[in-house]
C-alpha cells in the first residue's frame, strides 16, 4: 500500500507543469545544449522555475515547447521567428479550445 507522501510524489510527476527536470537532463532529453535552453529562457519562450539553489528546473510541458523550437531551428528558422511561431501556435490552440467550449454550450442551451 502506497503512503500519502508517495501518492503526492507520483501526482507531481503526472503533472505536466511540475518542474521535474534539471537543465542537464532537460537538454539531454530534448537533444540540445544547455545554452540552447538558456536562449529559450532569454527569449522568454519558456521560463523554468528555480530550485532553492537557483538551478533551472523544467516541466514536461516546457520540454515539449523546447522540442518544437529545436524542430523549427533545425529546419532553418531563426530562433526569434521560431519562438514567435510557437507562441502563435499556442494562442491558436487556446482560441480553438475556447471556441469549441462556446459552441458546445450553445448546443446544450438550444
Amino acid at each position: 500500500m502506497a503512503s500519502a507522501s508517495s501518492d503526492k510524489t507520483e501526482n507531481k510527476f503526472d503533472d505536466d507543469d511540475y518542474p521535474a527536470y534539471s537543465m542537464g537532463r532537460a537538454a539531454e532529453m530534448v537533444g540540445v545544449t544547455q545554452a540552447f535552453l538558456r536562449s529559450l529562457d532569454t527569449a522568454r519562450l519558456i521560463s523554468p522555475q528555480r530550485s532553492e539553489g537557483g538551478h533551472r528546473r523544467y516541466s514536461r510541458y516546457q520540454l515539449r515547447i523546447a522540442s518544437r523550437a529545436r524542430e523549427l531551428v533545425d529546419q532553418g528558422t531563426p530562433l526569434d521567428a521560431a519562438c514567435r511561431i510557437i507562441i502563435l501556435e499556442d494562442q491558436l490552440a487556446e482560441a480553438q479550445r475556447i471556441n469549441a467550449e462556446l459552441q458546445a454550450r450553445r448546443q446544450q442551451s438550444s
